[in-house]
Formats: C-alpha cells, sequence, structure tokens
C-alpha cells in the first residue's frame, strides 16, 4: 500500500491548524511540561515535525529557543502565518544537515512517525536526530499507541475500520478525526512498542522512560476509552 503526506493537502492544513488540545489531545501534551522538566531545563529544541507550529508554540512557552522542522510546505507556511516571530524550517527530503550536531537540549517529535512507514528510513531518522543532542540534551518521542487503532475515543473513530484489527508494524490504519472540519479518513502507519525499542537501539539511543497516560476526571472531559486505554506513548532517550 502507497502512504502519502495526507497533510500537504490545504484543505486538511488548514483543518488541522485550528487544533489546539481538546479532548484525546489534551492527554498527549498534559503531562508533558513535568516530563521535560525532570530531564532537561530550558535551552535550544527542535520540534520534528511541527506540523502547523503547535508542539513548536508549545515548547516556546515553556521558554525553549524552539526551531520548527516539517516535511510538508502547506503545514511550514500555515505555521508561519500563527506564529510569524517562529523559526520554521522546511525539510522534504528529510535530510537533519540544516541542524548542526550535538547543540540541542531538547528534541519533541509529536505524532511525527506514526507517518512513516519505513523501518529504515526510521532508524536513521532517530540515528540523525540523536546526534543533534549535546551530552545532557534528551529527545522526547510522542506517538499513537496500538491500542488507539482498535478502539473509540474522544476525538476519534478508529472501530468503523475493520482493517485496522488485521494490521501489524509497518501497516497503514485509518483513524476518523472528529474534532476538525476536514471528516475524511487519516492515514496513519501503527508500530507496536518492541519495533519502537529494536528501532531505537539500531539508532544509538537509550530508552530512559516510557509514559502511558490515563484520563481522570480531574480533566474535565468525557472520556470514551482514555480512562482505561492509553491511546499515547511517551518516550524519553538520550544517546547511546
Amino acid at each position: 500500500m502507497q502512504f502519502s503526506n495526507v497533510y500537504e493537502d490545504k484543505f486538511r492544513a488548514d483543518s488541522y491548524a485550528q487544533l489546539e488540545f481538546p479532548g484525546t489531545y489534551h492527554l498527549a501534551y498534559r503531562d508533558l511540561p513535568e516530563i521535560i522538566s525532570e530531564f532537561v531545563a530550558k535551552g535550544k529544541a527542535i520540534d520534528f515535525g511541527c506540523g502547523t507550529g503547535r508542539s513548536t508554540r508549545f515548547l516556546k512557552k515553556l521558554g525553549f529557543d524552539t526551531l520548527g522542522v516539517d516535511i510538508s510546505a502547506g503545514m511550514i507556511k500555515k505555521a508561519e502565518e500563527l506564529d510569524p516571530d517562529g523559526t520554521y524550517i522546511l525539510n522534504d527530503n528529510n535530510q537533519l544537515s540544516e541542524m548542526a550536531e550535538s547543540q540541542f537540549d531538547l528534541i519533541l517529535s509529536v505524532f511525527t512517525f506514526d507517518n512513516i512507514p519505513d523501518k529504515e528510513e526510521r532508524i536513521k531518522l532517530f540515528s540523525e536526530l540523536g546526534k543533534r543532542l549535546n551530552k545532557n540534551g534528551v529527545m522526547v518521542l510522542l506517538d499513537s499507541t496500538p491500542e488507539l487503532y482498535v478502539n473509540d475515543w474522544a476525538s476519534f473513530t478508529t472501530t468503523i475500520f475493520e482493517e485496522n484489527k488485521k494490521a501489524g508494524s509497518g501497516d497503514i490504519v485509518k483513524v476518523l478525526m472528529l474534532d476538525v472540519e476536514d471528516k475524511r479518513p487519516v492515514d496513519d502507519v501503527i508500530w507496536f512498542d518492541k519495533d519502537y525499542r529494536e528501532q531505537f537501539l539500531k539508532a544509538n539511543l537509550n530508552l530512559i522512560k516510557t509514559y502511558k497516560p490515563l484520563g481522570s476526571e480531574e480533566d474535565g472531559i468525557n472520556w470514551v476509552n482514555e480512562d482505561m486505554i492509553a491511546p499515547w506513548i511517551i518516550y524519553v532517550l538520550k544517546r547511546a
């Protein structure tokens, strides 16, 4: 199956740009300030796969000098419109040569690797990103759990796609987003935890800690499954 970057579509980019932290997305970002502060103070950061700049703006509010990087020209354009003072780079060939090695305190990647189907490409990117970290720097990787694609959520419907239930690592799965105007299904790539860990090892990254946030009553959101099943997984990594 062919996998393409759906966010090159202008309507998709415009719809996604309006999304902040509703519903299930609240869980993705809720714990990040505490997690990040546990491992790294303020400094230089890369938001890898920044999209329309949601995570870049998030890091800037935390006090980081942040560079947003994405392969989608449409997303970068929208990010620059929303954040005229921000710094964004179009990285259309997935090469990181414009970013100096050993210079960054933090690399954040939110949902980016849900859109990279090739195992070797993933290992190469993990390795190249790791080289951009300084000796005390950390990479915080936030992606979907496999459970996301076989359950329903406050912000997504996935159970209507029967093919998701048979998917293995590297396969395309479908998600219907409920919080955006564009109601066309989104293609993601499912990866299981054991494959992430294998790729980290091959990329010379040490896994320091893993988090799987769950919803609670204090969040004030009508959870569907989020209070019982984690839709997201957060990996904290360092250079080996």
